[in-house]
């Protein structure tokens, strides 16, 4: 009896001895994931920037490369020497770009409703924008190439006569400044991209409405948190108060925009993105270099600080109304953009010289 006895409390002894051994390993299984999961949290907070950038690289540029050989369209006097040699941003001189948004219509160029006159110092991380109210009065180059077309008239026929190509060359003969890019959006296009961002912020704190009945309908309600595609399209579009305030607005919200991107679903969603731009979006820059300058707009150098200068005028009736461009503040703004453009101007400055109107 008594060997039975110690034969069955040895035998549970040495099952109890496994049972804690099993339990044992699997504690330290546990551990072990324990530890993985607790490492690859703190990894993606630290190395947060790192995986995203590979993300960026590896998956969604090469599908956003291939979105964009649609939209390219070059000018005449395209050098493709100067697009190669600007894709490494950080050594990068500053350079121009002419931003247009359009109303363009099926078979047809339509007018220029924004016009933006844009330098890009990537090593300094600013913007200046330089506003054109659509109703300046200007010479128009190559209009006497066109049938009907006239010579002098509002800056925004440009577009509907002759393209980008008109567009650019009647900016450049106005400000006597080089463009080096340009890039056009149809404002249909421009609804379908915000909305893919799921919106955009935008400092509404007054009721949006146009009370002309001679005016398109439209209303943009004050203080909320987002703005989806048709209400910023009418937010960029209102004009009943003056071109001032509407110009500042299409730059606020260029740059409501670009915070926008920067969210982790956004970077997640370029593809779709570009996708819906489609045709509404036509530009000369080429895809490796509009991915360089995105990537470094997310990832290293964060939001730009962008400056802001409108053409100052009066405005006059005529045959219609028009916009007149005082010439000194044009002189200035010329000379404006020429310390921007210069590689060697520091930013002490660009700061020190900027018209500051907005």
């Amino acid at each position: 009896m008594k060997k039975n006895k110690v034969a069955q409390s040895s035998a549970l002894q040495r099952t109890g001895d496994k049972k804690s051994k099993n339990q044992s390993k699997r504690n330290k299984i546990w551990l072990f994931i324990l530890a993985f999961i607790i490492v690859a949290i703190i990894s993606s907070f630290v190395f947060r920037k790192e995986i995203m950038m590979f993300g960026f690289d590896h998956v969604v540029a090469p599908t956003v490369e291939r979105s964009l050989k649609n939209s390219y369209v070059r000018l005449n006097d395209d050098n493709d020497e100067v697009t190669e040699a600007s894709t490494k941003l950080d050594k990068s001189p500053p350079f121009s770009l002419l931003l247009l948004g359009t109303d363009q219509r099926e078979n047809e160029n339509g007018l220029s409703d924004s016009i933006i006159y844009t330098v890009i110092r990537p090593k300094d991380n600013k913007v200046l924008f330089v506003s054109i109210p659509r109703d300046s009065y200007t010479k128009i180059i190559g209009a006497e190439n066109v049938k009907g077309a006239r010579r002098n008239t509002k800056i925004n026929a440009s577009h509907s006569y002759g393209g980008a190509q008109m567009s650019v060359d009647t900016v450049e003969n106005l400000l006597d400044a080089p463009i080096n890019y340009y890039a056009t959006i149809n404002f249909n296009g421009l609804v379908e991209v915000v909305d893919a961002l799921g919106g955009v912020e935008l400092p509404i704190t007054k009721l949006i409405e146009n009370k002309n009945p001679a005016h398109e309908k439209l209303r943009v309600e004050p203080n909320k948190p987002i703005y989806l595609g048709k209400e910023a399209l009418m937010y960029v579009r209102y004009r009943e108060d003056s071109d001032f305030k509407r110009t500042e607005r299409q730059r606020i919200f260029l740059k409501a925009a670009l915070e926008r991107m920067k969210n982790i679903s956004n970077i997640a969603n370029i593809k779709e993105i570009m996708g819906l731009a489609g045709d509404n979006f036509k530009t000369n820059m080429k895809a490796d270099f509009m991915l360089a300058l995105a990537k470094r707009v997310i990832f290293e150098s964060g939001t730009p600080q962008i400056i802001s200068h409108m053409l100052q005028g009066t405005d006059k009736r005529t045959d219609q109304w028009y916009y007149i461009l005082d010439e000194e503040d044009v002189q200035n703004t010329h000379e404006l953009i020429e310390l921007w453009l210069a590689p060697d101007t520091t930013a002490s400055e660009l700061g020190d010289n900027t018209l500051q109107n907005n």
